[in-house]
């Protein structure tokens, strides 16, 4: 307790015949309409930046969503999760990490999985219009880490007006993840976000000159040496190791102290077996773990419905139908 040992994710349409398909065919073909954000930009305490979109029914309830590694609030899963609420009377919140919002942030730091501190600037400022009654915090992928991560080391401390947390493909055990990357047959989603974070950096080394060796940028072609010479260095951690050790969430999950659903499908291509928190959830009162053995990362699509089972799941939880 509280494992749900039986998932109401029945499956994906039959054509997403694997963890690849589930998590591919989203991520590019699926498009959510009809959703309009407001942009607000608010300044962090080291003078940069972060871009939060908003979209708002006029409740008193609000959630707030965390984004995964190179995505944004523009992402499919997002506005999937904005929509559904926004419908059923929630006003949403997507934060965009630092760089992530279409524009280069100002300081020498980009973002990671821990960057807990910049979710903690974005709900002081949240608070401090007093508009909201109640907070709910979702967070997909690494944007679950970084939840899972804010709500656990506040533990008591944290604010009580924030309800519940739900989280899904999410890498609770990031030296387990980053290990899933290093596998043959992962090499596409390597080669992607690897890509996309080596223009971030060519272009964070343009800001600041001699910060980093670009030249040497170039010829990376694996993440223990991008996060060794590049983040661990720019973050201020000793090397890849020490970087994946020191930000990973389950390092704070036993201080969680308010109801947090965490589903990782059983086949996600890019969680390795330390990111199902078992143990931790069965003798966790507050953590419940649903483990579908489908979905993908990021997957869990429906046939024939707009939002992802996920999506659905999340407003069950959050709204107390179904623990």
């Amino acid at each position: 307790m509280p494992i749900i040992s039986q998932s109401t994710y029945s499956g994906p349409p039959k054509h997403l015949f694997n963890g690849h398909l589930e998590t591919i065919v989203p991520s590019i073909f699926r498009k959510i309409e009809g959703l309009q954000y407001l942009r607000e930009r608010i300044l962090t305490p080291d003078d940069d930046f972060l871009d939060l979109d908003w979209s708002k029914v006029g409740s008193k309830k609000l959630l707030v969503i965390s984004h995964g590694l190179e995505g944004s609030s523009d992402r499919h899963y997002a506005k999937g999760l904005a929509k559904l609420f926004n419908q059923n009377g929630y006003d949403v919140l997507a934060w965009n990490n630092r760089s992530c919002g279409g524009e280069m942030n100002k300081a020498p730091i980009l973002y990671h999985h821990g960057a807990s501190y910049d979710l903690e600037t974005v709900m002081q400022h949240v608070e401090k219009k007093g508009s909201y009654q109640e907070y709910y915090l979702v967070g997909i992928s690494m944007g679950g880490a970084q939840t899972l991560k804010y709500i656990g080391e506040r533990g008591v401390d944290l604010n009580s007006k924030i309800k519940k947390a739900a989280v899904y493909s999410t890498p609770c055990n990031l030296p387990s993840s980053a290990a899933m990357l290093k596998l043959e047959g992962n090499a596409f989603y390597k080669n992607r976000f690897l890509g996309k974070l080596k223009k971030k950096m060519l272009l964070k080394g343009m800001q600041y000159p001699n910060m980093v060796d670009l030249e040497f940028l170039k010829r990376v072609k694996d993440f223990d040496t991008f996060d060794t010479h590049f983040t661990a260095k720019v973050h201020g951690f000793k090397d890849a190791k020490d970087f994946y050790q020191s930000v990973s969430a389950d390092n704070w999950m036993a201080g969680i102290q308010i109801p947090t659903l965490i589903i990782n499908a059983i086949n996600d291509p890019l969680l390795g077996d330390a990111c199902y928190p078992v143990s931790l959830a069965e003798k966790h009162a507050k953590i419940f773990l649903e483990m579908p053995k489908r979905g993908g990362h990021t997957g869990f699509l429906v046939k024939g419905q707009e939002f992802t089972w996920a999506e659905i799941r999340f407003l069950e939880f959050l709204e107390g139908k179904d623990y």
